[in-house]
């Protein structure tokens, strides 16, 4: 959304702009609130590997918690700038957060182990350099959407399984942030015309990061409790000061 003001970085060469006034607050941050609404994310994925490390989880923890980072880390590049390849360093990690996800939702049940994670690999680094030449705006949001979609009906069915009240109140959290923060990203771009003159913008998008970094935390959290579940370390959902749960687990003395 332009404004004519001057900028740092220079003319704007991403295919994607935001219901946002660009370099409003700063030469050199192109859209302010799209970008600091990604300091949640990395705080929440800070707290959720400190807890995968701490207590021992599998190494995919730890890295599903560091790619919620590098996410988020990569978002702030764009909206800062604005530019094709910052964009790049938002879209790419975005599909490779997917393909880490499908990993574990689906790795449990999958009976030759090395074939899965080898044709992840593979078809995330065949993906990275064929966006690294070829600007496509629709068909990524396309391509997105079908991973993720690959994605929910295996954690339904972790949801219809889980007994456990706590975390099934983690997985209802998940599913409503997914849902409002969906409403917010689509409310930002249908309605950006009309936002244009209203004298506040709801800063759509903004609320869309910061609702995607708990969604991706409470995912996380949930898919962590079933996984240890699975096992035998006895998890239960407890909560940091009273509010932002986590997993806490007693592993066998053996393990």
């Amino acid at each position: 959304m332009e404004d004519g003001i001057s900028s740092f970085w220079g003319p704007v060469t991403s295919t994607t702009e935001w219901c946002e006034k660009n370099y409003a607050y700063s030469s050199y941050i192109a859209e302010f609130y799209n970008t600091i609404s990604n300091i949640p994310c990395i705080l929440l994925a800070l707290i959720g590997l400190t807890n995968a490390l701490r207590q021992r989880f599998e190494k995919r923890f730890s890295v599903l918690h560091i790619s919620n980072m590098i996410l988020a880390i990569g978002s702030m590049l764009f909206h800062a700038t604005l530019q094709h390849m910052q964009q790049q360093s938002d879209e790419t990690p975005m599909v490779w957060e997917m393909l880490l996800y499908i990993y574990i939702l689906y790795s449990p049940d999958w009976h030759y182990r090395s074939t899965m994670p080898t044709f992840l690999f593979l078809y995330g680094a065949l993906f990275a350099v064929v966006h690294s030449q070829i600007r496509f705006s629709i068909g990524f949001k396309v391509h997105y959407a079908i991973l993720c979609l690959l994605c929910i009906p295996r954690m339904y069915k972790y949801y219809i399984f889980t007994q456990d009240v706590s975390a099934k109140r983690v997985a209802k959290l998940y599913a409503a942030t997914l849902f409002l923060g969906s409403l917010c990203w689509l409310f930002d771009r249908v309605l950006c015309k009309d936002i244009s003159y209203w004298p506040v913008n709801p800063q759509g998008h903004a609320l869309w990061h910061v609702l995607m970094g708990f969604n991706s935390y409470f995912a996380n959290t949930f898919l962590m409790f079933c996984r240890a579940q699975q096992l035998g370390w006895a998890p239960k959902i407890v909560h940091f000061m009273g509010v932002l749960p986590y997993v806490k687990i007693e592993k066998p003395k053996s393990q």
